[in-house]
C-alpha cells in the first residue's frame, strides 16, 4: 500500500468481560473518514460457565457495526429490537439523540465452550443527523455484496465502492471493504475509494514498497489512493474509511458528538434514568468517573 502515513497497532483494552485489541480512536489519529471507534473482540474462548454479559448502556452521536467471523451475540435494544447475530451479517444500530441496548451470550450457547472473535465498529453522524431519531438494520449474510476476482474474495460490508452499493444504510459517503485471499496476489484498488483510507490486517501479512506488515495493525494512507500492494497467502484485510467531516467529534464512553454540552447532558440524562428503559433487564452500566475528554485534534 502506498503513502502509508500512520501505523496504527492493536493495544489491550479491557472492556469489563474480556480483553479486546483497541484500534481506535488513537492519540495521533482519531478517525479514519467516519470511522471513530474499532475493536478487535477476541478471539476468546469462553468456557461452559462463561458468558458475555454487556448490560444496558446507552449511545448517542454514532452507529455501531457489529461484525462476527466466529461466535454468536444476542443484541436487544430499545427499540423492542431481539436478535442474533452469527458470522457474516451485519448488525446496523444508530442512536442519533439516543439508544440503549445489551449485548449477551445467547441462551442457546450459555452452558456450553464457545469462542467469540468479530469487529465493533462505531461511525459517527454527520453533525445535521447527530439528534436524529434511533433506527436498528440486521443484513443476513447473503446480502452482504460478495465477489471473487483472480481468486481473491470481496465482501463490501458498508457503504459503495466499486460500482456496488451494501444495504446497511450509512449516513455519509464511507467503505468497509473485506479481502481475503488464499493465494499471494496483488491487489489494485484503482482510484475508485475516496476521503480517506485505512487498512486493518486482521490474519496474515501484506507488503508494500519493500516492507512487510503482520496482523493486528492499520494502516492509514495519506490519502484514498491505496493504489497496490501484496497480499499474502491465506490473508484477511478490511479497507474502510471515506469523507472526514468538517467538524471535530468529541468521544466520552459510549457517547460521541460535536458538542461537549451536548456529551455533558448525555451523562447527566443517564446518571437521571432519562434514557429509554430496557426492559426486563437490570443489570444497568453506571457512568463511569471522568477521564480527559478525546478531544478532536486541531
Amino acid at each position: 500500500m502506498s503513502n502509508i502515513n500512520i501505523i496504527i497497532e492493536e493495544r489491550p483494552a479491557d472492556i469489563g468481560h474480556f480483553l479486546v485489541g483497541r484500534l481506535l480512536p488513537f492519540r495521533e489519529k482519531r478517525m479514519v473518514g467516519p470511522f471513530i471507534f474499532i475493536d478487535h473482540m477476541g478471539p476468546a474462548k469462553l468456557s461452559d460457565h462463561e458468558n458475555i454479559d454487556i448490560g444496558p448502556h446507552p449511545h448517542i452521536g454514532l452507529s455501531t457495526l457489529t461484525y462476527l467471523f466466529d461466535g454468536a451475540i444476542l443484541h436487544k435494544d430499545t427499540l423492542d429490537t431481539e436478535v442474533e447475530i452469527t458470522p457474516g451479517q451485519v448488525n446496523w444500530m444508530t442512536a442519533g439523540k439516543g439508544i440503549v441496548h445489551s449485548e449477551r451470550t445467547p441462551l442457546h450457547l450459555r452452558h456450553s465452550d464457545k469462542t467469540l472473535h468479530g469487529l465493533q465498529i462505531w461511525v459517527a453522524l454527520p453533525k445535521e443527523l447527530e439528534e436524529m431519531a434511533p433506527t436498528f438494520f440486521h443484513a443476513a449474510a447473503d446480502e452482504i455484496p460478495a465477489w471473487e476476482t483472480d481468486g481473491v474474495s470481496y465482501k463490501l460490508i458498508a457503504g459503495a465502492a466499486f460500482g456496488r452499493q451494501s444495504p446497511v444504510p450509512v449516513y455519509s459517503p464511507l467503505f468497509l471493504l473485506e479481502i481475503k485471499s488464499p493465494t499471494t496476489q496483488t491487489i489494485r484498488l484503482g482510484d475508485d475509494l475516496f476521503g480517506e483510507a485505512g487498512l486493518y490486517i486482521l490474519e496474515g501479512s501484506i507488503e508494500s514498497e519493500g516492507f512487510t506488515y503482520d496482523p493486528k495493525r492499520i494502516l492509514v494512507a495519506k490519502n484514498s489512493q491505496l493504489c497496490e500492494f501484496v497480499i499474502n497467502a491465506n490473508s484477511t484485510v478490511y479497507v474502510f474509511g471515506g469523507e472526514p467531516f468538517p467538524e471535530g467529534r468529541h468521544i466520552y464512553w459510549n457517547f460521541v458528538s460535536t458538542s461537549l454540552d451536548r456529551i455533558e447532558q448525555a451523562k447527566q440524562d443517564w446518571r437521571n434514568q432519562n434514557f429509554p428503559i430496557l426492559a426486563g433487564e437490570t443489570d444497568v452500566i453506571p457512568l463511569p468517573p471522568d477521564p480527559p475528554y478525546l478531544k478532536p485534534k486541531p
